[in-house]
C-alpha cells in the first residue's frame, strides 16, 4: 500500500514554529488517521514526543522520504478537531493574530476525553414455569435476598443495579448468585451526563403574533434571496425567542442542526426551559460551569447527531455539528461575546464566517443592537427586521428619571432616592416584585461631582479619566495624565470623587429599610458554586423573594411576570467608563433593565437614578428610543473616528517588568510609525490598560484607527514578524484585538 503523509501543527504556542510539519503515517495507522485527529509525534532531537493536530493528508512527501519521521500514535485522552472547523481556525488566526495551535484550541470547546458513565441493569431470563421453580427453591432454603430480587424481577422484568443494591438492599453476592444460576443477566449501557435532564418545562407556548409572523416571513424571504445575516431589532418583550423557534423548526425539518448563542450562563436556565418545551430532548447546553464529564458528553452527543440544538455562551459556537444549518446570536450587543484570551475573537464576526463556510444561516437579535451591527444594516450588509410591540397585553413600562443632584440638595444621601423608596414600599404592599440593579459595568474609578454632575475627561480622547492610587488621573487611550482634584472645577463643590457602593452594601440598606421584605442577591459572590444561577432565578421566579438585587446579570433576557418595578442605581457608572463605547453600553444596560418591568398584564415602572439626567443615552433609554440614540452616537463615532466609522486595532501587552514593558511598547510605537504607509492612520498610546496590573503582570495598550481594514491587518502581520525576530520581546505577552467598522 502506498504511504500517506500527514501535515501536523504541533502543540507549542510559539510564533517561530507556527507552521505545519510533515510526518509519515505508519502502516499500523493506515486508513485510520483523519484530518482533525490529535496525535503524538517525535519532535526535535532525542526522544521527545509532543501532541499535534492533523490539518492535512497527502500522497506525496514534502522532502526526502528518509528524513520524515513516523507518527507515534493517537494522543492519550485527546479530542479531535472537527474537520469543518479547521478553515474557521485558519480564519481566526489570520483575523485576530494568534498561532494556529491557539486557533485550533479555540474551536475545540472540549479539550479532554472523559471516561463514559455506564449504567448496569438486571434483566430476568426465565419464563413463568422456571420462575415458579426458583421461587419455591429460595423459599425452601430461606434465601430471602435471592427471593426478594426474583420477585422484583418477576414484577418489573428488569431493574437497575443501583436500585437493587441501594433501594432494596440486595447484596452483590445475591445478585452474582442469580447471574451464575442463569436467572438474570447484567446488562451495561452508556448513560450521557445531562445537567438539564430533569429541568421543568414551561407551559404551552403562545401562537405567533401578526408582527412575529411577518418577521419570520421576511427572514425566510432573505434565506431564499441574498442570504444576508439578519438582525431582529425588537423591543424588550416582543417575543424574539418565539421567532428563533420558528426558524429552528424549519432548519430541523431539513435535517440540519442549530446553535443558539446567549451572552451569559445566567440566561441558560430559562432558555433551556423554553426550547425544551418546543423541542424536547433535542436540546442541550455547553458552558464553562458544567463538569468536564458533562461538557464532553454534550460534545459527543452533538457529533453523533443525538442532539440537534446547542445552547450556550461564546464557546458553543464551535459545537461540532455534522450539518449546521443555523446560528442564532441572542442579545447580539453584549460585550461578553468578545474573547479576552488569545485569539481575542468576536463571536459575531466568527459566527458570520462559520455560517459562510458551512452554508448556514446567521440570525441576530437584540432590543439594543450594537452600533456596529446597526450600521451594517444601514449599509445593506445585514437585513434589518423590526418588532415594535410587546407580546399579549404587556406594555412598555413608565420610566421616571431621578436627578440625584436634587436628592443631595434635599439632604438625602442614601443610594435610594425618596421616590424609589416609596415605590418599593408600594410593591411590597401589593405583593408584587422589584428588581434593584446596580450598574457596576465599566467601574474603573472615574471621578464625578455629586453636586453638578461634572465628570473629568481626557481633553484628547473624550473618555473619562481614571483615578489611580498614586493620586493621578490617567487616560487609558493616549496616556494623558493630570493630578487628582479635591474640588469640582465647575461648581467648586467638595462632593467630588468615585463611587464605592456594592451589591452587598445595598442589600444591607434594603434590609434595614424594609425588614419584612424577602431579598435575594445575585452577583459574582453568590453565583460561584455550581447551580447557583438556576437556584436564585428559580426562587425569584416562584415568588419566594420580593426584591432581587444584583449586577447586570439580572437584567438580561429574564422574564418575571410579577416584576412591576425596576430601580437602576447609579446609571452613571457605565456612562463614564474609560471606553469610547461607554454611552452605548449605558443605553443598552438601561434599556434592558427597564424592559424587565411589566412583561405580563401588570403595568410596570422603572426608576433611573443618575447625576446626568440630560445625557442622550439616558433620555433615549427612558423613552426606549433606539433610533434617537443611534443618530447621536453614530455622529460622535464619525467625529472621533471610532468604529464603525473606522476599524480599530488594539495591541495589548503584558509583562512582569514594568520598565521593560514600557520600553517594549515604545519600540512597537516607533516601529509602527516607521512601516506605516497610510496617511489616514491614527495611533493612540501607548498607555496603561484600564486595569493596569493583574496577577503581578503590568499591562499596556496601543490603539490604531484606520478606515481601511487591510492596512491594519498588514501592520499586524509586520509587527508579528518584528516581535518574532527580536529577542527583547520574549518576556512580553502580546495580544491583538480587532474592532471592526467597515465590512471585512
Amino acid at each position: 500500500m502506498k504511504d500517506k503523509y500527514a501535515d501536523i501543527i504541533v502543540d507549542i504556542t510559539h510564533s517561530q514554529i507556527d507552521r505545519t510539519f510533515q510526518y509519515r503515517i505508519p502502516a499500523s495507522l493506515s486508513g485510520q488517521i483523519r484530518i482533525g485527529d490529535k496525535v503524538l509525534v517525535p519532535f526535535g532531537n532525542g526522544n521527545r514526543r509532543i501532541a499535534g493536530y492533523v490539518v492535512g493528508i497527502s500522497d506525496t512527501p514534502s522532502c526526502e522520504e528518509q528524513k520524515l519521521k513516523d507518527i507515534v500514535g493517537y494522543a492519550p485522552g485527546g479530542v479531535e478537531v472537527e474537520g469543518k472547523l479547521l478553515p474557521l481556525a485558519g480564519w481566526i488566526r489570520e483575523h485576530y493574530g494568534s498561532t494556529m495551535i491557539q486557533a485550533l484550541k479555540t474551536v475545540l470547546p472540549v479539550k479532554q476525553k472523559m471516561r463514559a458513565v455506564e449504567e448496569r441493569t438486571l434483566k430476568l431470563l426465565l419464563d413463568s414455569e422456571q420462575i415458579q421453580e426458583k421461587e419455591e427453591l429460595y423459599r425452601r432454603k430461606n434465601q430471602k435476598a435471592r427471593l426478594r430480587l426474583l420477585l422484583l424481577l418477576k414484577e418489573k422484568g428488569q431493574i437497575s443495579y443501583t436500585q437493587a443494591a441501594g433501594t432494596h438492599k440486595i447484596s452483590r453476592d445475591a445478585i452474582l448468585a442469580l447471574q451464575e444460576q442463569g436467572v438474570l443477566e447484567i446488562c451495561s449501557h452508556q448513560v450521557w451526563r445531562n445537567p438539564y435532564a430533569e429541568i421543568p418545562l414551561e407551559t404551552k407556548l403562545p401562537l405567533l403574533t401578526k408582527e412575529q409572523q411577518d418577521a419570520v416571513g421576511q427572514i425566510f424571504d432573505e434565506w431564499n434571496g441574498l442570504r444576508r445575516p439578519c438582525l431582529i431589532h425588537g423591543v424588550t418583550g416582543s417575543g424574539k425567542t418565539r421567532i428563533y423557534m420558528e426558524l429552528i423548526e424549519r432548519v430541523l425539518a431539513q435535517g440540519k442542526q442549530a446553535v443558539v448563542l446567549i451572552p451569559e450562563i445566567a440566561l441558560t436556565y430559562q432558555n433551556v426551559m423554553r426550547f425544551c418545551s418546543r423541542f424536547s430532548d433535542q436540546v442541550s447546553v455547553l458552558h464553562s460551569q458544567l463538569s468536564q464529564g458533562e461538557r464532553f458528553d454534550q460534545f459527543e452527543r452533538a457529533k453523533r447527531g443525538e442532539i440537534r440544538i446547542m445552547i450556550g455562551p461564546r464557546s458553543a459556537l464551535f459545537t461540532p455539528f455534522p450539518d449546521l444549518g443555523l446560528i442564532i446570536m441572542d442579545e447580539e450587543h453584549e460585550n461578553s461575546y468578545q474573547s479576552e484570551n488569545t485569539p481575542r475573537y468576536h463571536a459575531r464576526e466568527t459566527a458570520q464566517e462559520r455560517a459562510r463556510l458551512e452554508n448556514a444561516f446567521f440570525v441576530m437579535g437584540s432590543a439594543t443592537p450594537s452600533v456596529e451591527a446597526y450600521y451594517r444594516c444601514k449599509c445593506g450588509e445585514y437585513r434589518l427586521i423590526k418588532l415594535t410591540k410587546r407580546c399579549g397585553d404587556a406594555r412598555l413600562p413608565a420610566v421616571r428619571i431621578e436627578d440625584m443632584r436634587d436628592e443631595l440638595k434635599r439632604g438625602n444621601r442614601s443610594i435610594l432616592s425618596t421616590y424609589l423608596q416609596e415605590a418599593v414600599a408600594q410593591r411590597l404592599e401589593r405583593g408584587e416584585q422589584t428588581i434593584l440593579f446596580l450598574n457596576r459595568r465599566g467601574y474603573a474609578g472615574f471621578i464625578s461631582c455629586r453636586s453638578c454632575g461634572t465628570v473629568l475627561k481626557c481633553p484628547h480622547c473624550d473618555v473619562s479619566l481614571t483615578s489611580h492610587e498614586n493620586g493621578r488621573l490617567v487616560c487609558h487611550y493616549c496616556g494623558y495624565e493630570t493630578r487628582q482634584v479635591k474640588m469640582c472645577p465647575v461648581c467648586h463643590s467638595p462632593y467630588i470623587g468615585g463611587f464605592r457602593a456594592g451589591t452587598q452594601q445595598i442589600e444591607k440598606i434594603v434590609k434595614s429599610m424594609f425588614p419584612k421584605a424577602r431579598t435575594l442577591r445575585m452577583d459574582l459572590d453568590t453565583t460561584r458554586r455550581k447551580g447557583a444561577y438556576e437556584q436564585i432565578l428559580k426562587q425569584f421566579g416562584e415568588r419566594q423573594a420580593d426584591i432581587l438585587i444584583g449586577t447586570q446579570m439580572i437584567v438580561k433576557g429574564h422574564d418575571f411576570p410579577y416584576v412591576t418595578l425596576v430601580g437602576v442605581l447609579a446609571a452613571d457608572l457605565s456612562l463614564f467608563a474609560d471606553d469610547y463605547r461607554a454611552s452605548e453600553r449605558t443605553f443598552q444596560l438601561l434599556t434592558q433593565a427597564v424592559g424587565r418591568a411589566g412583561r405580563a398584564g401588570l403595568p410596570g415602572e422603572a426608576v433611573i437614578q443618575t447625576y446626568q439626567p440630560e445625557h442622550y443615552s439616558i433620555q433615549a433609554a427612558a423613552f426606549q428610543d433606539y433610533e434617537a440614540f443611534y443618530e447621536e452616537e453614530i455622529s460622535y463615532r464619525m467625529l472621533m473616528g471610532y468604529p464603525p466609522a473606522q476599524n480599530l486595532l488594539a495591541v495589548h501587552a503584558a509583562c512582569a517588568d514594568e520598565e521593560l514593558l514600557s520600553r517594549a511598547m515604545d519600540y512597537i510605537r516607533k516601529f509602527l510609525l516607521r512601516v506605516n504607509r497610510s496617511e489616514n492612520l491614527v495611533m493612540l498610546g501607548p498607555a496603561a490598560e484600564s486595569v493596569s496590573k493583574v496577577r503581578d503582570m503590568y499591562r499596556m495598550v496601543i490603539y490604531l484607527k484606520e478606515k481601511d481594514f487591510r492596512v491594519l491587518v498588514g501592520l499586524k502581520d509586520k509587527l508579528e514578524k518584528y516581535i518574532e525576530i527580536n529577542s527583547g520581546f520574549k518576556q512580553i505577552y502580546i495580544q491583538f484585538e480587532f474592532r471592526y467598522g467597515q465590512k471585512i
